[in-house]
């Protein structure tokens, strides 16, 4: 992630470090979404972006309505593929985001925004902006999809999870009729040191707002991406 070297005649400001990534395909029709936080108002900066970023997504160049964190809201990743709907007050046009990078330069009231995200928000102008936003369900479509990470094998395996309308509090799977927590990573996957076995593999996928998915994962092949069976509902 780096900022945009943006010229204004009008204005100067120093800019701090921030990134961001796409929410949902851009074109038409939108599922609907619902929040999952209150409003608040944040300084949001223009900052370059390709959508991948320390949650370490696919690139994304046909969609890059994308957004970063502060350090502490970043946290251990626990946002990532969250989305966030934004306006400058002024304007009133709302953009939706996906979030998918952290700064570590920022501070608890700072929000990277990529250019795209400022235009589509009538900001085209600007560096630096005051914003209103809010967290929301993402307009996915489909079900819950899980990547293996490369290297990943029955014997250390690595999942992230993608596609989720509802931000993942926890992934579990189940061993031996115990369902165990599987730590997740800064760098947006859940990893278990040990492996879980060749597979299939049964998951179980808990959203911060409470719901629950159980899901079944073929046989671990790294570098592959799996459709699950269900979404999170509203």
């Amino acid at each position: 992630m780096r900022f945009e070297n943006v010229l204004s005649p009008h204005v100067l400001i120093a800019v701090g470090v921030l990134g961001l990534t796409a929410c949902s395909d851009s074109n038409p029709p939108e599922e609907p979404v619902a929040p999952l936080s209150e409003e608040k108002t944040s300084t949001a900066t223009r900052v370059v972006s390709d959508g991948t970023g320390n949650c370490n997504f696919d690139p994304s160049p046909e969609d890059l309505h994308v957004a970063a964190l502060d350090a502490t809201a970043y946290g251990d990743s626990g946002l990532c593929g969250a989305c966030a709907e934004l306006e400058l007050p002024a304007e009133k046009k709302k953009v939706r985001v996906r979030i998918v990078d952290s700064c570590s330069g920022c501070t608890p009231d700072q929000l990277g925004l990529s250019p795209q995200v400022f235009d589509s928000m009538g900001g085209s102008n600007l560096i630096t902006a005051s914003v209103r936003w809010r967290y929301i369900t993402c307009p996915v479509q489909g079900p819950l999809r899980y990547r293996f990470k490369e290297d990943s094998s029955p014997y250390w395996v690595a999942i992230q999870v993608r596609n989720h309308r509802h931000p993942i509090q926890k992934l579990e799977w189940e061993k031996d009729g115990t369902w165990i927590e599987v730590k997740r990573e800064a760098y947006n996957y859940f990893v278990e040191p040990a492996g879980m076995g060749p597979g299939p593999l049964h998951l179980r996928l808990t959203s911060t707002t409470g719901r629950v998915i159980e899901d079944t994962l073929p046989v671990v092949i790294q570098g592959t991406v799996v459709d699950g069976k269900a979404q999170f509902e509203d």
